[in-house]
C-alpha cells in the first residue's frame, strides 16, 4: 500500500501556523496499521522507530479516555458507518495531547468492515492559544470595568465633594438597588457627563442616586427601631 500522506489543515486560531494532523488506516482481520508521518509525530515518534499496531495505539490514550475509544472502535467494526472522537493522548515524550479522531468503517459486499480509515487532529495548539486569548480577553475587560468604575469614582467626589470610599459606597449602592451591574451605573455616570447640554442630568442622576440611598437607610433604621421595639425583645 502507498505511503499516507497527511491532510492540508487551517486553524482560525493560529493563523497560517501549524495544525498538526494525520491519517491513518487500520485493516481487518489482520489489524495492520498504516500511519502517516504526522501520526508517528503526534504520537511522539518518527517514521521508522516503532510499528504502529492496535496495541501501541490505545496505549496511548489517556486513561479516562482508553475505554470509550475502544467501545466506539469495537462497535464501529460490527455496524459500520462513521466515528468521531475527541479525546486525550499521552505521546512517547509523555507530553497530554488533545485530539480529535474522525473517520469511516470501509465494507465489503457482504457488509463486513475490512477497514477503518480516518484522519487524527492534534487540537493542542489551538486550544493553548484559544485559552490564552480568552484570559487576555478577560484580564482586558477587568482591568477596562475597573477603569470606568474608578472614573465614575472620581466624577462622584468631585460632584458631591466627598471622598473615594463614600463615592464608590453610593454607586455600589445604586447598583444593588437597582439591580445593574456595577459597571453600567458607572458608565451611566461617564455617558452623563460626556452630555454636550451640561451637567443638568448628570446632577439629576446623582442627585436621584442621593435619595435613593438615603430612603434605603431611612426604612433600614426603621426596620432596626421595629425589631428592638418588639415586645418579645423586652
Amino acid at each position: 500500500m502507498p505511503r499516507l500522506n497527511s491532510p492540508m489543515t487551517y486553524s482560525s486560531a493560529l493563523g497560517d501556523g501549524p495544525c498538526l494532523a494525520g491519517t491513518f488506516r487500520a485493516e481487518f482481520p489482520s489489524q495492520i496499521l498504516h500511519w502517516s508521518d504526522s501520526m508517528f509525530q503526534i504520537h511522539g515518534y518518527q517514521r521508522g522507530e516503532v510499528v504502529p499496531t492496535l496495541e501501541l495505539l490505545y496505549s496511548h490514550k489517556h486513561p479516562d479516555d482508553r475505554q470509550r475509544c475502544q467501545d466506539i472502535v469495537a462497535k464501529v467494526l460490527q455496524t459500520g458507518g462513521y466515528f468521531c472522537m475527541y479525546h486525550r493522548i499521552t505521546d512517547a515524550k509523555g507530553q497530554i495531547r488533545h485530539v480529535l479522531t474522525s473517520g469511516d468503517a470501509i465494507q465489503d459486499e457482504d457488509g463486513n468492515v475490512t477497514a477503518l480509515e480516518g484522519v487524527l487532529l492534534d487540537l493542542s495548539s489551538t486550544l493553548r492559544r484559544e485559552t490564552d486569548q480568552i484570559a487576555r480577553d478577560a484580564v482586558a475587560a477587568a482591568t477596562a470595568t475597573r477603569s470606568v468604575i474608578d472614573q465614575a469614582r472620581g466624577i462622584l467626589m468631585g460632584r458631591l465633594l466627598v471622598g473615594s470610599e463614600e463615592a464608590f459606597q453610593l454607586l455600589v449602592t445604586h447598583s444593588s438597588r437597582r439591580n445593574v451591574k456595577l459597571a453600567a451605573v458607572a458608565a451611566e455616570i461617564l455617558r452623563l457627563a460626556d452630555l454636550p447640554e451640561g451637567p443638568a442630568e448628570l446632577d439629576a442622576a446623582i442627585h436621584e442616586m442621593q435619595a435613593r440611598e438615603r430612603t434605603a437607610k431611612a426604612k433600614h433604621r426603621g426596620r432596626r427601631h421595629h425589631h428592638l421595639e418588639s415586645p418579645a425583645l423586652k
